[in-house]
C-alpha cells in the first residue's frame, strides 16, 4: 500500500495528508543527493555554523533548502522552524493550518564515514503564528498532529505517526513512492540493549550512573542478565533500532556543560521522536517527567531524553525519583 493510499484510509484531514506527502517528497530528493555523496559535493564541510554553533556540512544546507521548498509547495504550512536557522521562516501562506519544526539532516557527521543519516519532522497546529510569531511554536509535544523521520540507509525508510500508531514505509526506487512495509510497530516492553555515549560517563547524574552500572554488571549483577551497548551518533538510527527490536536510547542530563539541560533539541528532535516511540508502546522521559508534557520556553531549547522500552524507562524514572524526589526532570 503506497503512502497516499494509506493516508486516505486512516486520515480525514486532507491538508495533513498533503503535508505528509510533501515531506515524503523532500525525503526522496534528499535521498538522491545522499546517494551521490562526494560526487555531488554534499559531504564537504562548510566554514559556516548553524544556530547551535555546529559546523555545517554542504548537505545540511541542501537538505534544509529541499525540505523548505517542499513545505512551501504544500500550501498548508504557515511557518517552518529548522535546526539550520535561528528564526522560523514565515511562509506566504501565513494562515495555513500547520507549523513544521525540522532537523533537515540528523547525524550529518556520519556522512564522512558513509554512515546512516536522517531527517526529522514535527507537525503542530497553527495557533496564530501571524500574531504570535515564533511563540506559536512553543507548544508541548502532546499537541503534535504528526511526527516523522526519514532514514537514509541501505534502504530509505519513512517512519510516521499521526496519533494512530507508528508505521514504516520503504521507498520503492522504481516507482519513486513510499510503500507500507510495517504497520503498527510495537516496541518490546523488555530489553537487554542500551544506547548511550559512554565517553560522558563521568558527567552523568547518579540515577543514570546506577542504571548503566547495573547493566554492565550483567549476569553477576542485580539485573541477572547481560546487556549489549550500541551508539550510532545519529538519533534517527538509534531510535529506529528501538522501534525495530527494542532497547533504550539515553541522552541524559549531565554536568559536562551545566548551562545546557541536555543535548537534544525539544521541538525538532525530542518531541517528534517521543511521539513515534510512545505511539509504538514505548515511553520517553526527561528523568522523571514525560518529554511530551514539557512546555517549551525557546525554539531551540535543549532537553535530556531517555526513551525506549517501557519497563526500562520506568526503572530509570524510579531511579531519578529515588535520588531526586523533588526534581521535575
Amino acid at each position: 500500500m503506497q503512502l497516499d493510499v494509506f493516508l486516505k484510509k486512516v486520515s480525514i484531514n486532507h491538508a495533513l495528508n498533503m503535508l505528509l506527502w510533501h515531506i515524503a517528497e523532500a525525503g526522496i530528493e534528499i535521498a538522491a543527493l545522499i546517494k551521490q555523496g562526494a560526487l555531488a559535493g554534499v559531504t564537504e564541510k562548510m566554514t559556516s555554523t548553524n544556530v547551535q554553533g555546529e559546523t555545517q556540512m554542504q548537505l545540511d544546507i541542501r537538505s534544509h533548502e529541499v525540505a523548505l521548498a517542499q513545505l512551501r509547495a504544500s500550501a498548508v504550512v504557515a511557518a517552518v522552524l529548522s535546526e539550520e536557522e535561528e528564526k522560523p521562516t514565515m511562509l506566504e501562506t501565513i494562515d495555513a493550518p500547520f507549523l513544521v519544526s525540522m532537523d533537515p539532516l540528523d547525524g550529518s557527521s556520519n556522512l564522512a564515514i558513509n554512515g546512516v543519516v536522517g531527517s526529522i519532522f514535527s507537525v503542530l497546529p497553527n495557533t496564530g503564528v501571524s500574531t504570535l510569531g515564533e511563540q506559536a511554536f512553543l507548544q508541548p509535544g502532546q499537541d503534535q498532529r504528526a511526527a516523522a523521520y526519514i532514514m537514509y540507509g541501505p534502504a530509505t525508510l519513512l517512519v510516521l505517526s499521526i496519533g494512530q500508531g507508528t508505521h514504516i514505509f520503504t521507498l520503492d526506487h522504481h516507482s519513486q513512492a513510499f510503500v507500507l512495509t510495517q504497520q503498527t510497530v510495537t516496541v518490546p516492553e523488555e530489553t537487554s540493549e542500551f544506547a548511550i555515549n559512554a565517553s560522558n560517563q563521568r558527567y552523568w547524574q547518579a540515577a543514570v550512573q546506577r542504571y548503566i552500572g547495573e547493566c554492565l554488571q550483567g549476569k553477576e549483577g542485580p539485573r541477572a542478565r547481560d546487556f549489549n551497548m550500541r551508539w550510532c551518533a545519529s538519533m534517527v538510527m538509534d531510535v529506529h533500532r528501538i522501534l525495530t527490536r527494542g532497547g533504550v536510547f539515553l541522552y541524559p542530563h549531565d554536568n559536562k556543560q551545566p548551562v545546557k539541560a541536555g543535548r537534544l533539541r525539544l521541538l525538532y528532535e525530542a518531541n517528534p521522536m517521543s511521539l513515534l516511540v510512545t505511539q509504538a508502546g514505548g515511553e520517553s522521559i526527561t528523568g522523571q517527567g514525560d518529554v511530551l508534557a514539557l512546555q517549551p520556553t525557546d525554539c531551540h531549547q535543549r532537553v535530556p531524553v531517555l526513551l525506549g522500552s517501557k519497563q526500562e524507562i520506568q526503572r530509570l524514572r524510579d531511579y531519578h525519583q529515588q535520588i531526586h524526589p523533588q526534581a521535575t526532570e
